[in-house]
């Protein structure tokens, strides 16, 4: 009997585990939607979700900041090696794809950043800083090249492309890295050597080396800050002749009586507009045509530099209010909207003599350029306009001045770009000697053709207007995308390549890549040249490409001189950055 109760006890305690265990195993299937997930590597949801997580990781951990510095979203590639290295990946052609064409996306929308100013940026001082800029970039490329001989065993064929690698972590240019990427899939078509392993290794230092050679060279060369400062505070000055400049005359010169604007205007040889004039008491907006009397008052615009010539020539300065005249008129700023004006130039438009107004000046990118009568105008541009209210309107609505318009990113350019870019970037250039026709590739092609889009597109009807927040989205979006996929690719073999490898090597080579070009460019750039202390930093960090590098010259400098000098080099340097990658790996690691 006790038997009996004995056995109903275990079977009914037997029964709720059995009935717990099942509950468990339900429990547990209910998440296999959730392991799925995971490890299905083949499903959009999968491949989806690993591209979000490891972007967004890499992301917020890009914005930690030590000393000052952060690697901003670079630390994607770090994050996409951790993903790869656990087994957290992707099909290899859809990375593939993925990473082309970011490096696509992110390369065109440079392009188009830097197209308006690129050619500009040869002036008489920005010759000198592209010069230095490009020593600096070919100094960084031999520099490599010895290392490679002096440190590494150079009958292993993928030792020099790993150096390419190392190169561009050092200069932290990662489409660089990418032109490289693409390159190298031509020459080693059964598969590439992981050169982002390389890359990660140099990157964090190439970005303290940067910022140490840029403040060693301060002190090598005896700099004081404050003096740099005074300089620049006397340079600005000195420069301001250039703005646009406005002042009321009177004609007192006997020899203009009866002369019209266009004559005095060819006389003088100097550029100036006349936005008002007074004559007899009513105010004229004056053209081309109008005639000059004597006692006519007038309002000039014209550059300070050539403000004492005119008034030497028509007449002293007045005191005088337009605004209290018989005939109202009013200065309003107009927003170019309209794409058929994209690529007219002001003497085309006929501003006085078809629409009654005058236009003083053209604001672009937040600078103020003087409205002479060959300036092409663009989308994006403002223009100060003078005249009747209801002319100045009607202005207005031709010019379009809708911001909403501006909103939006011209779709369809940035597309025609892409794919004139990569036929361009397709065509094969047989060299001898060579292995392989050489091809400015995914990275070079669309790069090139961004530059001249971003010039020259308004010649073709093309409206090239993007705006900054607009460019950066998809330049950041572009970059991200192939930042991810290159570390999730690099990650299954990157410890071994690192921690069992030439790690600490590719550590060191990538440092003496970094500082011993700006060591030597940056005091001829002070010595020879006598450039100021913080345009040599900002034209380092272009030299560059790191905004980490300029963010410290900004944090030292008060003025735009670090500024300045990054716009003026960035454009060439990554030009020379993409296309040196792909010849480097083309013509040595074939």
């Amino acid at each position: 009997m006790h038997k009996i109760a004995f056995n109903a006890q275990f079977l009914s305690t037997f029964a709720v585990k059995l009935s717990q265990l099942v509950i468990i195993r339900r429990f547990m299937n209910s998440f296999e939607w959730l392991k799925d997930l995971f490890t299905t590597t083949d499903s959009v949801a999968h491949i989806t979700l690993l591209y979000s997580i490891v972007i967004a990781i890499g992301v917020y951990l890009g914005k930690i900041k030590i000393y000052g510095i952060s690697l901003g979203v670079t630390f994607v590639l770090f994050a996409g090696i951790v993903a790869g290295h656990i087994g957290f990946t992707a099909p290899t052609p859809i990375l593939t794809f993925v990473q082309d064409f970011g490096l696509i996306l992110f390369v065109f929308m440079i392009g188009m950043q830097v197209g308006p100013g690129f050619f500009e940026s040869f002036g008489t001082q920005g010759i000198k800083l592209n010069g230095l800029a490009a020593t600096a970039i070919l100094l960084n490329i031999i520099v490599m090249f010895a290392c490679y001989y002096i440190f590494f065993d150079t009958s292993n064929a993928t030792n020099l492309p790993m150096m390419v690698g190392t190169l561009y972590g050092a200069v932290t240019n990662t489409p660089g890295l990418g032109a490289a990427n693409e390159a190298l899939s031509t020459v080693f078509p059964n598969g590439a050597p992981q050169i982002a392993s390389a890359y990660a290794c140099a990157y964090p230092l190439g970005v303290l080396g940067i910022i140490g050679a840029t403040i060693l060279i301060r002190y090598i060369c005896r700099i004081k800050l404050e003096n740099e400062e005074e300089q620049l505070a006397a340079m600005e000055e000195k420069n301001t002749n250039k703005k646009p400049y406005k002042m009321h005359l009177e004609v007192s010169n006997k020899y203009l009586e009866g002369k019209t604007l266009l004559q005095v205007h060819n006389f003088l040889n100097r550029d100036f507009v006349v936005s008002r004039l007074v004559h007899e008491g009513k105010v004229l907006i004056p053209n081309r045509d109008t005639v000059f009397h004597m006692g006519d008052q007038m309002l000039i615009v014209c550059a300070e530099a050539d403000h004492e010539a005119i008034v030497a020539f028509i007449g002293p300065t007045i005191d005088v209010d337009f605004e209290q005249q018989d005939q109202p008129m009013v200065s309003k700023r107009i927003l170019i909207t309209n794409p058929k004006i994209n690529g007219k130039t002001l003497a085309s438009m006929h501003f006085s003599s078809v629409h009654g107004v005058n236009v003083t000046r053209v604001t672009r990118h937040g600078l103020d350029l003087f409205a002479s009568a060959g300036l092409p105008l663009q989308v994006g541009d403002k223009i100060m306009v003078v005249g009747p209210e209801d002319a100045v309107d009607r202005l207005a609505n031709k010019m379009g001045n809708s911001i909403r318009r501006l909103n939006a990113p011209n779709i369809a350019t940035i597309f025609v770009g892409i794919f004139l870019g990569l036929i361009f970037g397709s065509l094969p250039v047989a060299i001898p000697g060579m292995p392989v026709p050489v091809k400015l590739g995914l990275a070079g092609g669309p790069l090139i053709i961004a530059i001249l889009i971003g010039r020259y597109g308004y010649k073709i009807h093309l409206v090239t207007y993007t705006t900054t927040s607009a460019n950066m989205m998809l330049r950041e979006i572009g970059l991200v995308l192939f930042l991810a996929s290159v570390g999730i690719k690099a990650g299954a073999s990157f410890f071994s390549t690192v921690v069992e490898g030439d790690g600490l090597l590719y550590v060191l080579t990538g440092f003496l890549i970094t500082i011993i070009p700006i060591m030597i460019v940056g005091p001829i750039a002070r010595m020879r040249y006598k450039f100021n202390y913080f345009t040599i930093a900002g034209m380092i960090a272009g030299t560059y490409t790191d905004p980490p590098a300029l963010a410290y010259a900004n944090s030292i400098c008060s003025k735009e001189a670090p500024a300045v000098g990054y716009s003026t080099v960035y454009p060439l340097s990554m030009f020379l950055r993409i296309f040196t990658a792909q010849i480097v790996v083309l013509f040595f690691c074939g």
